[in-house]
C-alpha cells in the first residue's frame, strides 16, 4: 500500500514555469534537465514497483533530518522483517567503477551514486535507532533506464541493473510479509518527520515585470494562441485547450511563482497578456476557487 505518493518537486515545477517566460542561465537549464531526468526515472520506478504484490507500506519522496543533516529517500518500503531503501538513477550509457570512482566509458568521473546511497543508509539507520525501530535495513541502488550498462559490475553490491529488475521483483514477491501495528507506527513516524520545504531548492531570481506574459501549453510549454472565442491552440504540438483549463493552470502557475501575491482577475488578465478576458477569468475562478473580499478588492484562494 502506498502511504505517500510521489509528487513533482517544487523546484522542478518552478523551473518549468520559468523556462517559458525567461531565458535560463546554463546552470539553471542544466539543473532543470537533471531534475526532469531524475523525476522521469522515479516515475518509471513507481510503474515497475506496481508489480510488488506482497503486503507492504510504500513511502515515496522523503526528506528527513537527523542530527542537523538532511537526506533524501527516493522510495522506502516496509515489509514484515525487512526495510528497503531505494535510490533510483535514470542515467543512460556505459559506465564502470574504478575503485570508489564512478566513470563513463570515456573515462570522465561523475558523482558516485553508491556514496549517496551509503550516506542515506547511514543517516536512516541513525534515525531509526533514535525512533526505537530495529528492523534490518537493505539498501538498493536501482538503475531504471534500459539504456544503462555498468561494465564489469561487482558481483556483490546493492546495485540493481536494468536486466536484473524482473529477477529482483520476483525475489521480493517470494518473501512472505504480514504487517502489524509496529510497521504502521514506523510509517507514521517517518511521515511526521518529512520536511515539506526543501532547503536545497535552487531557482534563479525573477520578478513579475520581467517575465514574458501569455498563456502556456501544459503539454509542451510553448505559448498558446487564441483559437475562436473559447479555445486556445498550440502551434507546436497542435493541442487545444478550453478557456476553463487555461485559466486554471495559468492561475496555478502564477501562484507557484508568486505565492505571496493575491490572485485577482486583473493580475490574471495581465499575466495572460490580455488573452484571458476578465469576465471569463472571474467566471472560472468563482466556480473553482474560494472568493475573498468584495468589488475591487476581490481575490481568490
Amino acid at each position: 500500500m502506498i502511504v505517500k505518493e510521489r509528487t513533482k518537486p517544487e523546484e522542478l515545477e518552478i523551473l518549468l514555469a520559468l523556462k517559458s517566460r525567461m531565458e535560463l542561465e546554463e546552470k539553471d537549464a542544466m539543473n532543470l534537465y537533471t531534475l526532469e531526468k531524475g523525476y522521469e526515472g522515479e516515475v518509471q520506478f513507481d510503474h515497475w514497483f506496481t508489480n510488488h504484490t506482497v503486503e507492504s507500506l510504500i513511502i515515496n519522496d522523503l526528506l528527513l533530518e537527523v542530527n542537523g543533516t538532511h537526506f533524501q529517500i527516493d522510495s522506502f518500503v516496509i515489509t514484515q522483517d525487512r526495510l528497503h531503501l531505494f535510490e533510483v538513477k535514470n542515467q543512460e550509457g556505459d559506465y564502470y567503477l574504478d575503485g570508489d570512482k564512478f566513470k563513463t566509458a570515456a573515462g570522465a568521473e561523475t558523482k558516485n551514486p553508491l556514496h549517496q546511497l551509503s550516506r542515506a543508509e547511514s543517516l536512516l539507520k541513525q534515525l531509526l535507532k533514535n525512533l526505537g525501530f530495529y528492523i534490518p535495513l537493505e539498501p538498493h541502488l536501482v538503475f531504471i533506464n534500459p539504456e544503462f550498462a555498468l561494465l564489469q559490475a561487482p558481483l556483490k553490491s546493492p546495485i540493481i541493473l536494468p536486466n536484473q529488475l524482473n529477477r529482483f521483483m520476483d525475489k521480493m514477491n517470494r518473501t512472505s510479509s504480514k504487517l502489524t501495528n509496529k510497521h504502521t507506527k514506523l510509517a507514521e513516524a517517518l511521515l511526521s518527520l518529512h520536511i515539506k520545504k526543501s532547503p536545497f531548492t535552487r531557482v534563479p531570481a525573477y520578478d513579475f515585470d520581467r517575465l514574458r506574459k501569455g498563456v502556456i501549453c501544459e503539454g509542451c510549454g510553448e505559448f498558446l494562441e487564441k483559437y475562436g472565442r473559447k479555445k486556445y491552440i498550440c502551434r507546436k504540438c497542435q493541442s487545444q485547450e478550453t478557456i476553463e483549463s487555461v485559466v486554471l493552470h495559468s492561475a496555478q502557475s502564477y501562484q507557484l511563482l508568486f505565492p505571496e501575491r493575491k490572485l485577482t482577475t486583473t493580475v490574471m488578465n495581465e499575466w495572460s497578456d490580455g488573452l484571458l478576458p476578465i469576465k471569463a477569468i472571474r467566471r472560472v475562478l468563482q466556480s473553482n476557487r474560494t472568493v475573498n473580499g468584495q468589488c475591487s478588492s476581490t481575490y481568490y484562494v
